[in-house]
């Protein structure tokens, strides 16, 4: 019988009869994991990890998945149809997600007993969350963030983990990745990093968490420099979307591919200088840069932005073409933007300042490739 299944009561009794042993190793040994978020990726997330609780005695079989309710065109609530089709069918359709997640729109109740907490919402709406969880998280609770993003403050920006950590009094990793979610969920091989600060043993726990035959996991003594590198590609994701649909070539993508990845590099840098040039080279740094502005949200609307010639809004664009799932790339530029205005570092950074001014139809898409690079 799966783990998740043992009645309290029956546990309860042998801890009773038996002064530990198979009973204080359920109750303590054991890592409860809940996944904090059910978009695509998220989705794609709880399915990497409920592969693994099966397999690892370290860990409860069940995987909880806090969803944020909808109601789906059929009427049904999608909680409901994930715990009935063990299927996402409105972010991530045709894919069985593993008969031990279990959804659960409740936020505070689907915390509750985890001491793994796994986020992976959009990262405008991770304040909110946390704030809601004040109090409502087990002590012993460690945090892992997949969220690319970040929060600007008048003190200056704030990283998603920091956030996490600041707000709920947890350690919190990040997991960043050339990680098209769709191809994950499908088992084509990718690789991922977990950024951790200092507890590598921790690090290690959700290398083993998430690690498979086909999404390899390798952990960096960096987590500033992971995720920034996750947070910013997706601006030069919009710049080589625009690109794309100005229809410049692939010569022209390369250029600014590689000027974006020296300002985020340089970026990184500055704000925290700590950063190590080798994350950049690991699956977070240039192969995420790559396949994001192969592929992905971003460099689609972007396209589609600059093939409109900006007449239609990136908001427009990502309501008609994502279906629900959110745009990181155009609020990540909006930020970063906040951030190098407040210092002084605009005319430092080109590519990120014009993306955000295109972004705001302050300039227009062909000025993508009119920027004087320094």
């Amino acid at each position: 019988m799966p783990q998740f299944l043992l009645d309290n009561n029956h546990i309860a009794a042998a801890a009773a009869a038996g002064g530990g042993g198979i009973a204080d190793e359920t109750m303590t040994a054991k890592s409860r994991v809940t996944v904090v978020g059910s978009g695509n990726w998220g989705s794609v997330a709880a399915k990497l990890i409920a592969s693994n609780t099966l397999k690892l005695n370290s860990f409860h079989d069940e995987v909880s998945m806090w969803v944020f309710e909808e109601t789906l065109p059929t009427g049904e609530k999608l909680s409901q149809v994930i715990n009935r089709t063990n299927e996402n069918v409105k972010y991530l359709p045709g894919v069985k997600l593993g008969k031990n997640v279990v959804a659960n729109p409740d936020l505070e109740n689907a915390v509750k007993d985890a001491n793994l907490l796994v986020f992976v919402t959009p990262h405008q709406f991770m304040e909110g969350i946390c704030k809601r969880l004040v109090g409502k998280i087990r002590a012993d609770a460690e945090a892992i963030s997949l969220i690319k993003g970040m929060e600007v403050k008048r003190e200056g920006p704030c990283m998603i983990s920091t956030l996490i950590t600041e707000q709920l009094g947890i350690n919190c990793c990040v997991l960043m990745g050339a990680n098209i979610a769709n191809e994950i969920a499908v088992e084509k091989f990718s690789e991922a990093t977990v950024g951790y600060r200092k507890n590598k043993e921790m690090a290690e726990k959700w290398v083993q968490l998430f690690n498979t035959s086909y999404f390899m996991v390798s952990p960096v003594q960096d987590v500033e420099g992971v995720e920034l590198c996750g947070t910013l590609k997706n601006v030069v994701a919009i710049a080589a979307g625009l690109v794309d649909g100005l229809e410049m070539g692939n010569n022209t993508k390369a250029a600014i591919m590689r000027i974006g990845l020296r300002e985020m590099m340089a970026l990184s840098k500055l704000l925290f200088p700590s950063v190590k040039d080798s994350t950049f080279f690991e699956s977070c740094g240039v192969a995420d840069l790559i396949t994001t502005c192969l592929g992905g949200r971003n460099r689609k609307c972007a396209e589609a932005f600059a093939r409109n010639g900006g007449k239609r809004s990136f908001d427009e664009l990502e309501a008609e073409m994502l279906q629900g799932q959110k745009l990181q790339g155009v609020s990540t530029a909006k930020e970063v933007y906040e951030v190098l205005n407040h210092r002084g570092w605009l005319e430092l950074f080109p590519l990120f300042s014009t993306v955000h001014e295109i972004c705001i139809a302050r300039l227009p898409p062909i000025a993508i490739v009119n920027v004087k690079f320094k």
